[in-house]
Formats: structure tokens, sequence, C-alpha cells
């Protein structure tokens, strides 16, 4: 095994800390008795009591999760069938303003597109709120969702689906009870990457809420203008340990089905 020299290893510490020491910072401090958040005052949890009893940022939470999960949702069956047009339907007329108009949200900038989708529901007399973001977020998430379940679609041995068709199965049949449980990682990678996009948005929700929808990056921008209080280091480090478990979680998960998926196939060996 090749040893690590100095430069690397040295290289690899500075980028580890140029990431992740801010985020050490903002945990330690959110347990700071000051309300001033660069003087430390004291061990204290008064924040995370403060936080909870916050009806604002409450409100702006459960906003964001119903919109992030209708939205994700939205996106995922609009971009897999998009991807199963593009993989499957060959060449046809429009294909590449078809192609085009689902990628262009991947390479416009939030702005334009956060303006564009505002001037619409203004011209078409739409009321702003929680469904125009979700529209808006399934706009620009969907493509997103395209690309993943298309690469997987594009290896998908479509002599599976024949099969099932020359046994009885309908086409909707076929595709339910093979196609999809095949491509269902991808399915699920689209759907929680259009989630995390849309917990993320703070330019296009910007454009597209109403008075009456505000989400959780838009609270915390606004709050952040007026100074950075210690509720925030406090929200920030509750996101951070609920990432952190997630992640946690999916690698304890994926290790485990790989150790069983070892066994099995010695499994099956030692029986041929």
């Amino acid at each position: 095994m090749r040893r690590m020299s100095w430069f690397n290893i040295t290289s690899l510490t500075l980028g580890f800390a140029f990431l992740y020491l801010p985020m050490l910072i903002l945990i330690i401090f959110s347990f700071n008795e000051s309300k001033l958040v660069t003087v430390w005052a004291g061990f204290s949890t008064k924040w995370y009591g403060e936080l909870l009893s916050n009806g604002a940022f409450l409100d702006a939470a459960w906003v964001t999760l119903k919109v992030a999960f209708l939205s994700s949702t939205l996106a995922t069956v609009l971009g897999t069938m998009a991807a199963i047009v593009m993989v499957r339907s060959g060449r046809f007329a429009g294909r590449t303003l078809f192609s085009g108009m689902i990628y262009a949200p991947m390479v416009m900038p939030e702005v334009i597109t956060g303006l564009s989708l505002l001037l619409l529901f203004i011209s078409l007399n739409v009321d702003r709120g929680v469904m125009t973001i979700v529209l808006a977020h399934t706009t620009f998430s969907m493509c997103y969702v395209s690309v993943v379940v298309s690469s997987r679609l594009v290896s998908f041995d479509q002599s599976l689906e024949e099969a099932a068709l020359d046994l009885g199965c309908s086409p909707f049949q076929a595709f339910r009870l093979v196609t999809l449980p095949i491509i269902a990682p991808a399915v699920i990678s689209g759907w929680l990457l259009a989630f995390t996009l849309s917990l993320d948005d703070l330019v296009i929700a910007s454009f597209t809420a109403g008075p009456s929808a505000t989400t959780l990056p838009m609270k915390i921008w606004s709050s952040v203008r007026l100074g950075v209080s210690p509720e925030i280091n406090a929200l920030s480090t509750l996101m951070i340990l609920i990432v952190t478990v997630g992640v946690v979680g999916a690698s304890l998960i994926n290790k485990r089905n790989v150790v069983r998926q070892r066994r099995e196939e010695a499994a099956a060996a030692k029986l041929a």
C-alpha cells in the first residue's frame, strides 16, 4: 500500500478543516449562554428551547417540508416519464427541442428561472403561495430526476420487459412489475435529490412565494440580514444533526446490504 506523503496529509487536513471547522464552531456557539453569538458566556441549551417555541420558524419549517415533499414527488413522476421518452422513443420530431426544454433549468441561472415564473404567475393572475412554490421547484428539479433515471434506463435490459409481455402482461403491468422495481434505486435517488434541492432553494422560492408562504431558507435569510441570532445557530445545528444521522444511517444500510449480498453469493456458490 502506498504511503501518504506529508504534503498529501497536510492538504487533506487543511481541506477538511476548511469544510468542517466553520460547522464545528457553529455547533459550539449554539450552546452559548450569551445572546451575542461571538462572545462565549457559558454552556446553555436555552436557545434550543427558544427555537422550539418560535412559531415563525416552526411554520416555515412545515411549509418547507410540505413544498419539498410535493415538488419532489411531482418532479419524480414527470422526470421518470421524460427519461423513458428520451431513452425508449428513439428519434422523433421535436426531440432536440424536447430534450433542450427538459435540461434547460439545469443550466439556467436561478434568478432567470424565478423571474420568468413570477411573470408567468402574474400574467395568469395566479395567487402566489405554497402551490406556486411547488410548481416552481418541480420545474427546476425535474431535469435532475430525468438525468438520474435516464442513466439507469440506458443500461436496462429490455428483454426482461419483452419476456413479461410474452407471458401475458400488459405494457403497464410489465412496467409496474418488471421495469419499475429494477430502476427503483434511480427513482428513489432522483426523489431524494429533488427533495434536497427544494429544501435548499432560496432564490426561486423568493420570487414565487406569496405573503402567506415563507420557506425556512427565506426565514433564515431574512433573520440573518438583521444579525445572526443564537436561534439560527441552534437551527443550523439541528439541520446538521439530521443530515449526519441520515448519511450515517444510509451508509450502514448500504453496508449491511452489501454484506448480505456477499453472503448469499457465497451460499449460492457452495450449493453450485
